[in-house]
């Protein structure tokens, strides 16, 4: 499981360095692609494999199934790490996620994800304000 919030910023090359705590679980490739709420998200090999199940299952008669599908499928880009730990994000995923220089990549679970650090900001200041509603409201899942 990812776990933790580290501040990086883009290079000149939209490259950024995934930090060695995360980077030592992520193996040799991973895929990048858009993730809910304007961030990029990063799965591992064996996460991407679980999400492309879960996406086989949706209806591909349902409007909106095709919609979700088609947005994570086609920002999808298998990726590995150069030599100095960074990963190059193309610029249609900068472009998503509003990212242009000082970003946050945090772990989330199975996935890390790479948020612009103004969207995080905003994100994780609103979220602080609502967690006791926000857990209250997950209990039934959290047994």
């Amino acid at each position: 499981m990812f776990t933790g919030e580290y501040r990086h910023s883009l290079d000149a090359k939209n490259r950024l360095i995934i930090p060695s705590r995360l980077r030592a679980d992520i193996g040799d490739t991973f895929v990048v692609t858009r993730g809910l709420d304007s961030c990029l998200c990063i799965y591992t090999s064996a996460s991407w494999e679980r999400q492309q199940k879960q996406l086989e299952k949706l209806p591909s008669t349902n409007k909106a199934a095709r919609a979700y599908m088609r947005f994570i499928l086609s920002g999808a880009a298998e990726e590995s790490f150069d030599a100095q730990g960074r990963v190059q994000l193309s610029s249609s995923l900068l472009n998503y996620a509003g990212i242009t220089k000082a970003c946050v990549v945090i772990g989330a679970g199975d996935t890390i994800e790479i948020w612009d650090e103004a969207k995080w900001n905003q994100y994780n200041s609103a979220t602080a304000e609502n967690f006791d509603d926000i857990a209250e409201s997950l209990t039934e899942y959290l047994q």
